[in-house]
């Protein structure tokens, strides 16, 4: 079957509702619900999912499949259809890439029967889903390919670390596994979004993402005599107020540049102006040219609000990732993917979001893009957001991704 051909009988199938190359069973959309729950249950932080490493791993061996651990010992790669150590000395492969790590925040799924059962950890973020999502359809193309019908190869990249900045994503490619890569291509959850359906969108999907971290000093002193010495409390309080403000005021606003605060600590007693405070935040930014010069903006602002309470000030600004900018041709493949699979109802325009993603690092080295797989339950209108304790999926999304990177890794061999 040649290539062409190949898409041509997915495109006319889907278009038919006949059933296309690599639908997904129901015995193993059943298995993959199974390992997801599994992975929820056993939630592991960043460059330590050891456990989550192992069982992937366990499953594509079992399916004949040859993975490779990353060097950092946590994440694998592995090809489909690749005789000896090249694709017949052939095309460049598709890659299919998910993230593994979990959130260090408490699963508040009570009365959820694979909630987290480690404290303080949980799959908040989808990246449990995202898992399955390519395992099973790894182990549908493997299956492909023994019957001959694999026109390309494929690598699934299963990433460390997404939730750590500046991301695993860079220490992957570090690791090679871009080689040979010609596209790449990946889900984020989206509550937002119904089971069913994905959100695409060509050009920037995501923001840029950094860490700040802040300390402010003063002598400390009585509350009776704030005069006397640095308010501490109040210098904090004005960096959290002004800082945002200023920042957002020395950029062109459509560049969408925002600090935001996530932690502050100060002080033991009500009567007591403590000589040390801390906070910590984000700053997220839209536009790629802004996001270069945040770090000197965001310091000038620290600075003269620090300065203006006598406050001295030490900044930690951690670089993160930039945004995901998707490439018009893989995101067509994705929309063409998904059209032929359950038609054009199930792909809608998706907004471009100020949440940070480290796939934007796959993307400064090959085309690519990522899509927004539905999760919420249609016809429920409460969305549980990412990053919150009682976040979860409707676990047919896992089916829908799948269908979406098998039909993906077909198509594309004809492009």
């Amino acid at each position: 079957m040649s290539l062409e051909s190949d898409a041509d009988l997915l495109k006319a199938a889907g278009a038919a509702g006949a059933a296309l190359p690599g639908t997904l069973p129901e015995p193993l959309r059943a298995e993959l619900v199974a390992f997801r729950r599994d992975l929820h249950m056993h939630p592991e932080l960043g460059n330590q999912e050891f456990r989550t490493t192992a069982a992937i791993k366990a499953r594509l061996e079992k399916a004949g499949l040859r993975p490779r651990v990353l060097a950092s010992g946590t994440g694998l790669v592995c090809d489909i259809g690749v005789d000896g150590d090249q694709w017949r000395g052939g095309p460049e492969m598709l890659a299919m890439r998910a993230d593994i790590d979990a959130l260090p925040i408490p699963d508040a799924k009570t009365e959820c029967p694979y909630r987290s059962t480690v404290p303080d950890r949980a799959h908040a973020c989808g990246h449990d889903v995202h898992t399955a999502v390519a395992l099973g359809a790894g182990l549908i193309l493997a299956d492909l390919h023994r019957q001959g019908l694999l026109p390309q190869p494929v690598r699934l990249v299963f990433q460390p670390a997404e939730e750590v900045l500046p991301g695993g994503a860079a220490d992957a490619i570090d690791c090679g596994v871009l080689d040979g890569v010609k596209r790449i291509i990946a889900v984020h959850c989206d509550p937002r979004v119904d089971a069913g359906v994905i959100g695409l969108r060509e050009g920037p999907i995501t923001s840029a993402c950094d860490r700040l971290e802040i300390s402010l000093d003063g002598p400390g002193g009585h509350t009776a005599r704030p005069h006397l010495t640095t308010d501490l409390v109040t210098a904090v309080a004005r960096v959290v107020t002004d800082v945002p403000a200023l920042v957002a005021r020395r950029v062109d606003t459509r560049s969408g540049l925002a600090v935001t605060w996530g932690r502050i600590e100060s002080g033991h007693a009500p009567n007591v102006i403590p000589q040390h405070a801390e906070l910590s935040g984000t700053v997220r930014c839209l536009d790629m040219d802004a996001w270069r010069e945040a770090p000197d903006i965001v310091h000038a602002a620290i600075d003269e609000v620090a300065n203006l309470h006598r406050a001295k000030s030490e900044i930690n600004y951690v670089r993160g990732v930039p945004p995901v900018v998707n490439e018009p041709g893989v995101t067509e493949l994705l929309a063409d993917a998904m059209t032929a699979r359950r038609g054009p109802a199930s792909v809608e325009n998706t907004d471009q979001s100020l949440g940070g993603e480290d796939f934007s690092w796959y993307l400064e080295q090959v085309p690519g893009a990522m899509a927004r797989l539905g999760v919420r339950p249609p016809g429920e209108r409460t969305v549980r957001d990412l990053h919150q304790g009682d976040f979860d999926v409707d676990e047919s999304a896992i089916a829908v991704g799948v269908e979406l990177f098998t039909a993906a890794a077909l198509l594309d061999a004809g492009r």
